[in-house]
Order: C-alpha cells, then structure tokens, then sequence
C-alpha cells in the first residue's frame, strides 16, 4: 500500500490524516462496518472540520449523517436546529438507530431533564428548534454541556422565515456566542448565490466555506401553465391533479394561504380525489395524522402550504404541482425537489398566473418600521435592564403591537435586543444604550435591504415562469449554475423552443452573461443572474434583483466588467 499523505486538501482547507483516520471511524460508527460516505457528504464532512462551512447538497443526501459524524470527529456534543417537529422526532429516530445518543429538546418533552443529561455528556446530538435557544435558561445549560458543533438544517429557513414569521433564526448567531462559538454546519438541499450570502451573513460567519454539490434533478419533468382567471386556474389545478393522480400515483399541491389549501382539497374530493390539507396553523396532533397518512400511502394527496415537506422522506412522490406561484426561486426548487426521491421520472407543474405575483410584493410593502420606530423601541427596552414582557412595551414604545412584532426581529439580529424566557426583552449585550439612534439606523438599513431582495425576487420567479426557452436551464441559472445544453425534458423543449444560451436570439459581442462579475454607476457590484433577448437581471451586492433592459444596457453601456 503506498505511502498516504498527512495531509488532505479538503474544500475549506487542509484536513490531517489523523482528521480523515476519525472520519473512517465515526463513518463506520453512524452508518455501519464497510459504508462510505455519498456525494457530497463527504466534502460537507471535511469542510465543517476545517472550517464553519455551507453544504448545499441534493435532497435524501443524508444530511443528518454529516453532522452526526462531523460532531463525533470535533468531539464535543452537537447541538441541531431544525425547524418543525416532525423532523426533530425523525431527526432523532435515524440517530437513534445509529447508536448515536440523540434526544430532542422541544415543547413536547420535560426540558430540565433533557438539559441534565445534556449537561451531563450524556447526549451526543441534541436536535432543537431556533426558539429553544432563544431562552436564557436553556442557552446557560446547553453552554455548561461545552458543544463543539452547532448544526443549522434546512438551513434556507434562516433567510427564509427569520425575518418575518420565525424571527428566533435571526437570533442563531448570538445563541452561538452564548454557547461558545462552537464550529458552525449549516445544511440545506436549495440556496440561490444569494440566499448563500444571506445564510452566513446572519448565522455570523460570513467567511464560512461553502459546499455545493449539482443542484439539478433531471429526472423530474418542468413544466408552467399559464393561466389569467383565477376559477379558470383552479379548475385545471383540479383536472391536472385528478389526472397525475390516476396515472403516476401520489402527490403534493403547494399553495400560498391556508384558505386554498381547503379550497382546493374540497374540490379535489368533490372530484372523487382522496386529499387532505396541510398547513402551519393547524394543531400539531392534526399535522402529524396528515402527514403520518401520506407517508403511509393512506392519503394520495396532500394540498399544502411551504410548511409541508421539510423532512418528508417518502420516495415514491410522483409529482408536485403548485396551484400558486411561488414566492422564489429558491423555494420552487426546494419544494419540487419532494418529488422523485428515488430517481425515478417524476413531474412538475407549475400553473402561472401573473397577477399571483403582486402578493409577495405585498407581504414586503410598507409596512416595515423605520429609523424612528425602532429607535423607539430600542430605548423602551432600555429602559428596562432586567428586561420586559413584550406584550407590555407597545404603551411604553408608543407603537402597536404589530409595530412591535416587526420592530423586534431586526434588533434580535443585531444583538441590540434579546430575548428572555417568558416572551420578555432585554437590551442586547453589545448595545449602547447612550446611542440607540445609529443601532435603530443599522436596523432600519437590514430591513431596507431585506425587503428590496424580496420584492426583487419576484422577478426570477415571472421570467422562469414566462420564459420561452428551455425551463430547467432558466432555472438553473437562476441558483447560480448555468447550463450551456437544453434538458430535454421540460415543456418548451419538448415543442421544440429550448431557446440557445450560447447564441441567444439578437444577443451582440460584449453583452453581459450569466455568472459574470459587474458594476453599475448607481448600484455597484452585482453578478448577472439571467439574461434574455430584451432584459438581463443582475444581483447588486446592495441594490438585490434589478431587471435592466438590454437595449438600454447596451446604448448607456450600464454595466462594465468588474
């Protein structure tokens, strides 16, 4: 056997082979004598132990395995955030059978006994939610266990839903300080380049190598309908679903409200499809026999909203279908991705109404707090050290409650406010109270910037979803992996439009490409995103998604190589 060298060049560094010696160990540990880590586990594994690393891996790659191994080799116990219940009972249920010590802490179980044995050494993997750790007491105990690793799954929620209906994400990077500053993993099947940069930038490591392994699925056929009446989109919701059933079997429709996703299971039904529906606000006893009777094959259909599907293993889905566009591209792929986990062909389908895509842009409208209002707030919570209810700032605040709950979450992420048990604040360890004006500008800024990714966004979304060429090329040029060929295997290639990257109808030498670096007079630095024969869309550092015209571009000459 030759000579093995000491070291390994890793994606994040160099790794020791006493490194790669415990890697073998703790492989053969989790997955059993003679298994080897899968694609892209591996390079997740040696990046997160040379550095707080990003792994942006395929669905059913097995994610729990690289933390679970990683976490072995550092040696300390491993905390996991993740974001539903359900995936912390089948998080902890695959670890168990592991042989890995792995207990949940949530609202289902006697927290300080699950906090002993922590304390104690006595767990290896303790699967949580963002909420937990947004608790002084919990943080305090879990500190005192020593963790070497802090494992962030489905990692795209952080941006996803910190900022507006899980605000405790946005607390994760303080809740690291608190505990140590352990090595930081974060896990996801679906990041955009831009949502990459969002996860590390509020994790608190934006220096964090980044794994990523080939975001396509190219066994799950794309295709988009474009419907302008709504009962019109409805009823070929209903009649494609009821087809996709008696053909290929189960299936999930995604929609944006709670109110469609009784809407359209009703109809289903009356169409004689056995469906159920599937929402956050559901109680959790009702959310576990829906999805329990998916994953049985007792219901075929399940009609849901982005909270279904996170976790849900279950091979044999056929076929996704949204009802509802999207509000990113980030979160179409995610949950297409639910179909065809076994490899197997699979289908996607998206129906497209265009006026569908104003509702994003109104969730991020001007609602937002500004400069005054979280100054404001910030010197409320000033005012009291030991802390308060946040039910009882709004008086004090001289804002609403509503006010409050959008004010709160961008001061968390600043560590200008924390949070206490009992739903109470307090100012934020590195908070200058003389000053709360320039924290409550920062703040004001990370909402600005936030908000204008959001809204931009929606464009990514309107041009896969009207694009003319090939679907899964605009797609994946959109997560920042372009592809020169058409797929083959997409609506529009197979009628024969799958469009050409590499001599686009009208384009010119010297136009801007996709993946290229470039700046702008007014917005900087971007990276060009998609680029079709009338508009390019570029991704600014500051300015997010801006949709320029390409005749315009090429007259003004606004965009120069950087």
């Amino acid at each position: 056997m030759p000579d093995l060298p000491q070291d390994v060049s890793g994606p994040c560094g160099a790794v020791s082979r006493p490194v790669l010696d415990a890697v073998d160990a703790a492989v053969t540990r989790v997955l059993g004598e003679g298994a080897e880590l899968g694609d892209g586990q591996r390079e997740a594994v040696l990046g997160a132990l040379a550095d707080d690393c990003l792994a942006v891996l395929p669905p059913a790659a097995g994610k729990s395995a690289v933390y679970a191994v990683t976490g072995l080799v550092l040696g300390g116990p491993t905390v996991v955030v993740s974001p539903t219940l359900s995936l912390h009972r089948d998080q902890v249920a695959h670890l168990v059978d592991a042989g890995i010590r792995a207990e949940v802490l949530n609202s289902t179980v006697p927290r300080e006994a699950v906090l002993d044995r922590f304390r104690d050494g006595e767990v290896e993997v303790l699967v949580t939610s963002p909420e937990q750790l947004a608790r002084e007491d919990v943080l305090d105990a879990l500190a005192a266990g020593a963790p070497t690793l802090l494992a962030v799954d489905e990692a795209h929620c952080v941006c996803d839903w910190g900022p507006d209906f899980r605000p405790d994400y946005l607390g994760l990077a303080l809740a690291r300080r608190r505990l140590g500053r352990p090595r930081v993993l974060a896990l996801t099947a679906t990041a955009s380049t831009p949502a990459r940069g969002e996860i590390v930038e509020l994790l608190g490591v934006p220096d964090a190598c980044v794994v990523v392994r080939d975001p396509d699925r190219p066994h799950i056929h794309l295709t988009a309908h474009l419907v302008h009446e709504e009962e019109a989109k409805w009823d070929r919701v209903v009649a494609e679903v009821t087809e996709l059933t008696a053909q290929d079997g189960a299936g999930i429709v995604y929609v944006t409200t709670r109110r469609h996703t009784t809407l359209v299971r009703d109809r289903l039904r009356e169409a004689g499809v056995s469906a159920e529906a599937y929402d956050g606000g559901m109680k959790a006893r009702e959310r576990a026999r829906v999805q329990d009777a998916f994953m049985a094959g007792e219901v075929p259909v399940v009609v849901a909203t982005s909270a279904f599907g996170m976790g849900i293993d279950k091979p044999d889905v056929r076929w996704v279908v949204h009802g509802d566009t999207p509000t990113s591209i980030d979160a179409y792929h995610q949950e297409i991705g639910r179909a065809g986990r076994d490899g197997e062909p699979a289908r996607a389908v998206l129906f497209h109404r265009p006026q569908d895509l104003s509702r994003p842009k109104l969730f991020a409208s001007g609602r937002d707090p500004g400069t005054g209002a979280l100054s404001t707030v910030l010197a409320a919570v000033c005012r009291h050290p030991d802390g308060i209810a946040q039910d009882e700032l709004a008086k004090p605040a001289a804002v609403s409650k509503a006010g409050l709950a959008r004010a709160v979450p961008p001061l968390v992420a600043l560590g200008a406010v924390r949070r206490l048990s009992g739903r109470r604040l307090a100012p934020g360890d590195v908070v200058d109270c003389t000053d709360v004006g320039d924290v409550a500008a920062q703040a004001a800024a990370l909402v600005a910037r936030r908000r204008e990714r959001e809204q931009t966004k929606v464009e990514l979304v309107r041009r896969y979803a009207e694009g003319t060429g090939c679907r899964r090329r605009t797609l994946l040029e959109a997560l920042g992996e372009p592809r020169d060929e058409p797929c083959g295997l997409c609506d529009h290639c197979d009628a024969g439009h799958p469009g050409d990257p590499g001599d686009r109808a009208g384009s010119r030498d010297g136009d801007p490409v996709p993946g290229e670096a470039v700046r702008h007079d007014e917005w900087g630095q971007g990276t060009v995103t998609t680029v079709a024969e009338d508009s390019v869309v570029v991704l600014f550092d500051e300015g997010g998604y801006r949709t320029l015209s390409m005749p315009v571009v090429r007259e003004k000459q606004l965009l120069a190589p950087a």
